[in-house]
């Protein structure tokens, strides 16, 4: 299968993994993973080290997209709305945006725990995704 954005997820035995990283100076951690200087202002680390996120958070926000996405994007036909949610993660503290599966925009509340899996986009190629603890 195809992945969306090669390097910012991955599969593996234990389900999907959002791969960030962290400087080596501060511990800022990143997401998409970043391969130069730390984000923070505060910081002049130039040493990102990859890391695996955290696989559950909590909402943040979230909405749902009931208009099709404009060209180029691909929508599904009969397009369908997509419930989003952003998703702070447990322990790093990073808010992560992603399709919500099997919840609709009724069923989520702002602290509901969710986790990380995945799901192919209307064009086929899989992303991360957020569902239900399980």
């Amino acid at each position: 299968m195809t992945m969306a954005i090669e390097g910012w997820f991955a599969l593996g035995e234990d389900g999907v993994a959002l791969l960030g990283t962290r400087c080596a100076a501060c511990g800022t951690v990143c997401f998409p993973p970043r391969r130069d200087l730390c984000p923070n202002p505060r910081c002049d680390g130039d040493s990102m080290e990859e890391v695996t996120l955290p696989r559950r958070g909590r909402v943040w926000s979230y909405t749902n997209a009931c208009y099709p996405p404009p060209a180029p994007f691909v929508a599904a036909d009969p397009y369908v709305p997509v419930t989003l949610a952003a998703v702070e993660l447990d322990e790093v503290g990073i808010v992560v945006l992603g399709q919500v599966r099997d919840l609709t925009v009724n069923e989520l509340e702002v602290g509901m725990e969710l986790e990380l899996t995945s799901g192919p986009l209307a064009d086929g190629p899989l992303v991360w995704m957020w569902r239900p603890v399980q």
